[in-house]
């Protein structure tokens, strides 16, 4: 009930859930004498800082065992790059404190700030090629941050607000800087993302960044200073005083008991109250004329739907099936359908400069979800996938958003391999290993294989929501028998 409070419920809210739990045996004081089948036994004063990656969000490492895990290692390589002027060797080029999963806990988010008003005060500095970011999923934390004071010192290190909403998190981070982005391409450099999502999957993030790590908001800000993960968080100086004294993260890491001095003074219920109350006075909101939607024919945002009309209404015969991809274990939506920046060279970068919008206004796959003549060719678009199909003369299998057109054995890029069967009229099949399209249950996922003519996935596993999603727009997921593999 303490929570209920503290974001501004009503006294009868909180009361009806204090009653219910009472009535159903959940309240705290009543479950002392609970008997359970099992007694887990965990010790809290093991419990350290962690990030997780570099490319799956279950991936737990300690910030100390960075160095043994080989991800904090060749420091003095990056410093040297850094020194002649160039990018180091693992610089984080996106530093984003991001998700409303995360951002929604004001002790995440005040941590956040007393660590970069530690870092002002001692002149820390965030590198140059570091996009940072700071998009809570709530505009309270712009209230009870600008009370505290906490968010200048975040601004003053690159942190200001720059939405209320998903960005990063969902590979919606914007363009890097032209000639950071240029660098990283000449030199194919190792550079990473470090952000307080809950997603990280392989070309996610950004596709500059090759790989990602799941921090918390305060670990982000540190990043930003560090800029490359080659930096031993733990251990290395993040800069030097005025006596030649080493800084580390522990001189800058906020206490407990200085987050909730903040926390217990600042976040307040008048808060939620206003920033949430007014989101639900509907008959202050705009009425449309009609409460049908006026479709636009050459929107690039939303557009009439195709699932109900023509061939995709139409009986699947579940014949003829030609492979569109053989796939390997772990398969996440965001190889299925990427959601992150769309690129010029992209199958849908060309068709939106064809509909006339400059690269700059390109956006996200996921902001184009709702026009399915751009989300559709995002269809398995992410670069890292690995498609068995195509491998090079040596019978290696080749990264890349390929496949492989038959009859004729072509290996093209994925969309104009699907482009062709479309026009062909020709069903296709899928087949994949384990743990197929687990990550976020994202409709495009499963809506993109089935534009593209896919009647079938057959796996050794599939993710349960996302196996709902596939039978839902009437692609068939069957999975081989216990002991079979693809």
């Amino acid at each position: 009930t303490d929570y209920l409070k503290l974001t501004g419920r009503e006294p009868e809210q909180v009361d009806l859930v204090e009653k219910y739990a009472k009535e159903t045996g959940l309240w705290a004081d009543q479950m002392t004498g609970a008997e359970y089948e099992r007694v887990l036994e965990f010790d809290l004063s093991t419990v350290v800082r962690n990030v997780a990656g570099p490319s799956n969000p279950h991936r737990r490492v300690a910030t100390s065992a960075l160095h043994d895990q080989g991800i904090a290692v060749n420091l003095d390589k990056a410093l040297a790059e850094e020194k002649e002027g160039k990018m180091p060797d693992g610089a984080v080029i996106i530093a984003a404190i991001t998700s409303c999963t995360n951002t929604s806990n004001p002790r995440n988010v005040v941590a956040a700030g007393l660590l970069a008003k530690k870092a002002n005060e001692l002149g820390l500095i965030r590198k140059p090629w570091v996009k940072s970011s700071f998009a809570p999923g709530s505009k309270v934390a712009r209230l009870y941050l600008e009370e505290a004071g906490l968010l200048p010192e975040l601004e003053k290190l690159g942190f200001g607000i720059v939405a209320y909403a998903c960005t990063t998190c969902n590979g919606m981070s914007g363009a890097l800087d032209p000639k950071i982005q240029q660098e990283i391409i000449d030199r194919d450099l190792y550079s990473t993302a470090v952000l307080s999502g809950n997603r990280n999957f392989d070309g996610r993030i950004h596709p500059y960044a090759k790989q990602a790590f799941l921090a918390s908001p305060p670990l982000v800000v540190a990043y930003a200073i560090a800029g490359t993960i080659r930096f031993d968080i733990e251990k290395d100086a993040l800069a030097y005083d005025k006596d030649g004294n080493p800084v580390t993260l522990k001189d800058i890491w906020p206490s407990d008991e200085e987050i909730d001095r903040i926390v217990g003074e600042y976040v307040k219920p008048e808060q939620f109250k206003s920033v949430y109350i007014p989101m639900f006075n509907l008959d202050e909101a705009e009425q449309a004329e009609s409460p049908l939607y006026d479709w636009r024919p050459m929107s690039t945002y939303i557009r009439r739907p195709p699932y109900w009309e023509g061939a995709l209404a139409a009986e699947r015969t579940m014949t003829g099936m030609r492979p569109l991809a053989v796939l390997g274990d772990n398969i996440t939506t965001d190889h299925l359908s990427p959601s992150n920046a769309i690129m010029m060279d992209s199958a849908a970068g060309e068709y939106l400069h064809k509909m006339g919008l400059p690269e700059e206004d390109f956006n996200s796959y996921a902001t184009h979800r709702g026009d399915h003549l751009t989300a559709q060719r995002a269809t398995l678009a992410n670069p890292k996938l690995l498609n068995e199909m195509v491998r090079d003369e040596n019978g290696e299998i080749v990264q890349g958003s390929l496949a492989r057109l038959e009859p004729e054995g072509d290996v093209k890029r994925m969309w104009d391999v699907i482009e062709t069967y479309m026009d062909r009229k020709q069903p296709l099949i899928i087949v994949a290993g384990a743990d197929y399209g687990q990550g976020s249950s994202r409709d495009w996922a499963a809506k993109g294989v089935r534009l593209a003519g896919v009647e079938v996935i057959v796996a050794e596993g599939f993710e349960r929501i996302h196996r709902t999603n596939l039978v839902g727009m009437g692609v068939l997921p069957l999975q081989f028998k216990e002991g079979e593999t693809r």
